[in-house]
């Protein structure tokens, strides 16, 4: 393939690339904005083995090395649950880190690299390398971190080092400094040196900026990572002078930073704070005594057959789903229920906070896995104001995002935070499986209120029983 067509298959990816995150923009077009991503992948694959750059000794390394990540990535897509695609998504980001470290070192160490280059092209290019291998090394480490604790290898709690502030100022400071001394390097080894001291502080960064967050900012986090990714991408873009690598990654950097804007929003934070750190430890928040109020009334359990007689009388009904829907996988059930009240007349729909679950969209997913039709599936803002005419809502396994602490406590840790006000449906019903705390570390004063009611149990388990009882 000739430069020039190589060139126009670039901008045709390129505009498929754009036109798949329309697509992704809405349930409705989702289907084909991943239609539009694969093609516009195929095709820059496509131009880049066969294109002018690549040598014929080279095409069987290449199409040998898509073979086994082509295998992987499908046995992937088979066996990994939905449940599971959090963590799945955060180790994706961290090979992309790996991927940028690997190239930025192959580009400095390749005497091919800087062939031609004048004085100031080869400052320009030592900068790319050496910002494109510390981008990539914070991503490789702070996904990895992710990974564990989405997949709860790693607990939930923030890691809260004294004077951890200091320790990252100090690991930039450094950073700087053998930046420095990698550019005035007279030597290979002595540029090596420096890029090595600089990846490991990198790595550490990583890992610690990642510890230090806290569960209920993970949502977050992925998005963040998956910003970052973009980011390392399309420095390796500029390394490798490929103009498309370039674009791809400022499209997914700048999308991954625009979404973890708006989820910070959602939760009423900044992104500074989510990157300090703290908020989310998986244990109940100490605040001074009488800080904040607690929790008034006393909790009224029922069970499946009552839950059902409750949803058979209702006339509305909207569902909030939770990690807790996903972690019992009872997403299918949910559409049972669904389509056999709907079938009754009955108007349910779904109510979406941006931040339930453990990634952007979790929820969303889970739902158009089940089947469930996404012209019910709501975000907080289209449906927040319809909980007053409501008869009955379910809560499935969602516990910060329908805290009415947030509204009522200014004390309360998440003060501020938007959530879903389903305590002013006439009939609140939240499932758990016990009066654990969210992710949060908040207590729930919804358990309490007089119109709730606590069905106990298994989400999968218990929502059986309800539908049992609906068709009986």
């Amino acid at each position: 393939m000739s430069e020039s067509l190589a060139t126009v298959s670039y901008i045709g990816a390129t505009i498929l690339f754009i036109l798949s995150l329309g697509g992704l923009s809405s349930p409705a077009t989702s289907r084909r904005g991943n239609l539009y991503g694969m093609i516009g992948m195929a095709l820059a694959v496509l131009a880049t083995v066969i294109g002018p750059r690549v040598t014929p000794a080279g095409i069987g390394w290449i199409i040998g090395a898509m073979a086994v990540g082509g295998s992987i990535g499908v046995i992937a897509a088979r066996t990994v649950q939905m449940t599971q695609m959090p963590e799945l998504v955060a180790l994706m980001h961290s090979l992309v880190g790996l991927a940028a470290c690997l190239v930025g070192f192959a580009s400095y160490i390749d005497p091919g690299s800087s062939l031609g280059l004048t004085s100031a092209e080869k400052a320009i290019h030592e900068v790319e390398v050496y910002l494109g291998i510390l981008i990539g090394a914070v991503t490789l480490s702070g996904s990895l971190i992710a990974f564990g604790k989405l997949s709860g290898k790693i607990g939930g709690k923030p890691l809260m080092l004294p004077g951890r502030h200091m320790l990252n100022l100090v690991g930039l400071l450094v950073v700087i400094y053998f930046g420095k001394v990698f550019m005035d390097a007279h030597s290979m080894s002595g540029g090596l040196v420096a890029l090595g001291v600089m990846t490991a502080i990198a790595l550490l960064f990583g890992i610690h900026m990642v510890m230090a967050i806290g569960g209920a900012d993970m949502p977050v986090v992925v998005s963040m990572l998956n910003s970052y990714s973009g980011w390392a991408a399309a420095a390796t873009g500029f390394m490798l002078n490929n103009d498309l690598l370039i674009v791809t990654g400022a499209l997914v950097g700048s999308s991954g930073a625009i979404l973890s804007y708006i989820m910070c929003q959602a939760m009423n934070r900044n992104f500074i704070s989510v990157i300090a750190g703290g908020f989310g430890g998986g244990a109940p928040v100490k605040v001074d005594a009488g800080a904040t109020a607690q929790p008034v009334g006393e909790v009224v359990p029922v069970n499946a057959q009552e839950t059902a007689e409750l949803l058979r009388e209702a006339k509305s009904v909207i569902i909030v789903p939770g990690y807790g829907m996903a972690v019992a996988q009872a997403q299918h059930t949910v559409y049972e229920i669904t389509k056999h009240l709907r079938e009754k007349g009955v108007n349910v729909r779904f109510g979406i906070h941006p931040v339930a679950g453990r990634m952007p969209g979790h929820m969303n997913v889970l739902l158009a896995e089940a089947r469930v039709p996404y012209d019910i599936v709501m975000e907080m803002d289209e449906i927040n104001e319809d909980f007053p005419e409501t008869d009955v809502t379910m809560v499935i396994g969602a516990n910060d995002i329908v805290n009415p602490s947030a509204q009522d406590d200014p004390n309360s840790p998440i003060a501020g935070m938007p959530v879903l006000e389903v305590w002013k449906a006439k009939t609140s019903i939240v499932m758990k499986r016990s009066m654990a705390s969210g992710y949060a570390g908040v207590d729930n004063p919804l358990f309490y209120k007089e119109n709730n009611r606590m069905l106990f149990g298994d989400a999968k388990k218990m929502l059986d029983e309800v539908l049992v009882a609906l068709k009986s």
